[in-house]
């Protein structure tokens, strides 16, 4: 794949903030006619632009590219604040440029987040090692990783973040938290902790450089495998094909696959890992342009897992690529859907790295269908088997939709209906 030029499916919640941040900046005071002054100001003269700027200019677009450069004058030459920062205002501008396509998937990303971003899909980072949960009112816990500072420290699933450093975070988006709980390894960061009913208290962790798992499994009761895949990065077909040989080596009867909370990542990768669940030449996906053009993907064969009875687990936060295995699964009737419906995004994206080290840019390229031609692109997948996982689910540390999982492959093993009786389990109507 040309490192360059990344096939992204992902989501970056705080790319989408940012872009929402720049749209909501035209609110105020953006209307007032050039022509209409204000009493005791003069205003002032529209400036040129200078040679250099014209000559940098395609000549081709020196029109329509005149306001932008009579306005980057006007704020160096008029501005009260001086100096003014250009990389600030050559960023704001790629911003604004990207978000006024009103797509929340085409952004720009700053080096520090274009770094995230890699990082994310690379197994690797620097913070305090634990997954999350963005859906609540605060960043919340779902388990520290074994070996991890957060794991050291104490932190359990449940845990709310309410402050970090001393910054109150009620009302601040959880993604936004996230940002900040990461950090260079060997730093420090305090976190305020709401457990339960307890009074709040003050957690000093020392970050360090963690590796992630993409793909674990281990075996559970009734000869029952269990794979869990959390990203589609670098690793993850590796990791996939490493976990599956354990596992099938001791002749599982069925197969759960956690797709939950899995927001994404490469494409090929998705195709990699659907072939995993598929016999060779099976369409994984349709990738459609907006010229019409349209091109398919298809399994690769020698899946170590293509025929074993399965279920699939499905969220809220199960998006993009990990709905395209989803969603082939489902389409071919190889897994049962149990869990909520599934984030829905259905585009593709590219990332292109900016020159001088200024980020990257995020670009949606086509839209993908499933493999029946389905667009989930903001409606998701709909599982078979609909279960919710509550807060207090969170809390307590159990996992209905687990249980239900495993009930379903059981009802499957045996050739009897699927179970619709449990307190926790509701068939999608």
């Amino acid at each position: 794949m040309n490192k360059s030029v990344k096939i992204i499916l992902g989501i970056l919640v705080s790319l989408v903030l940012l872009a929402g941040a720049f749209s909501g900046g035209f609110l105020v005071g953006h209307f007032l006619p050039a022509t209409i002054g204000l009493p005791g100001v003069v205003l002032p003269a529209v400036s040129s632009p200078s040679p250099d700027q014209q000559s940098s200019t395609p000549s081709e677009l020196q029109t329509l590219f005149q306001p932008f450069w009579e306005t980057w004058q006007l704020v160096h030459e008029n501005y009260v604040d001086q100096p003014v920062d250009d990389v600030a205002l050559m960023r704001g501008a790629i911003n604004g440029m990207l978000a006024s396509l009103g797509d929340p998937h085409t952004s720009y990303m700053n080096p520090q987040e274009f770094q995230q971003a890699n990082e994310s899909l690379s197994g690797e980072y620097e913070g305090i090692g634990a997954y999350v949960n963005t859906k609540l009112d605060y960043l919340t816990i779902i388990e520290p990783i074994s070996g991890s500072p957060a794991e050291a420290a104490g932190l359990q699933s449940g845990d709310k973040i309410i402050a970090i450093d001393g910054r109150d975070m009620t009302g601040i988006n959880p993604e936004n938290a996230r940002q900040q709980v990461l950090g260079p390894k060997g730093s420090v960061v305090t976190l305020t902790i709401k457990r339960g009913d307890q009074p709040p208290f003050d957690v000093k962790i020392t970050r360090a450089h963690i590796d992630i798992k993409s793909a674990e499994g281990k075996m559970l009761e009734n000869d029952i495998a269990y794979v869990q895949v959390t990203t589609f990065g670098d690793k993850t077909t590796p990791e996939l094909q490493a976990t599956l040989e354990t596992l099938m080596a001791q002749n599982p009867r069925g197969l759960i696959l956690d797709l939950r909370n899995n927001g994404g990542g490469y494409l090929q990768t998705a195709v990699e890992v659907s072939s995993q669940f598929l016999p060779k030449d099976k369409i994984v996906l349709y990738e459609q342009y907006g010229s019409g053009q349209k091109d398919k993907y298809t399994s690769l064969g020698d899946g170590l897992a293509a025929d074993i009875p399965m279920v699939a687990l499905i969220n809220e936060g199960t998006a993009s690529a990990s709905e395209i295995v989803a969603g082939a699964l489902q389409d071919y009737g190889r897994a049962t859907l149990v869990g909520v419906i599934s984030y829905g995004k259905g585009s593709v994206q590219t990332w292109t790295p900016l020159s001088n080290d200024q980020g990257a840019v995020r670009v949606t390229i086509a839209k993908w269908l499933t493999p029946d031609g389905r667009a989930i692109h903001k409606i998701g997948l709909s599982p078979e088997v609909y279960v919710t996982m509550t807060e207090e689910d969170y809390n307590n540390k159990l996992d209905p939709q687990l249980d239900a999982a495993i009930q379903t492959l059981m009802a499957l093993l045996a050739g009897t209906p699927i179970p619709t009786s449990m307190p926790t389990v509701t068939p999608v109507p």
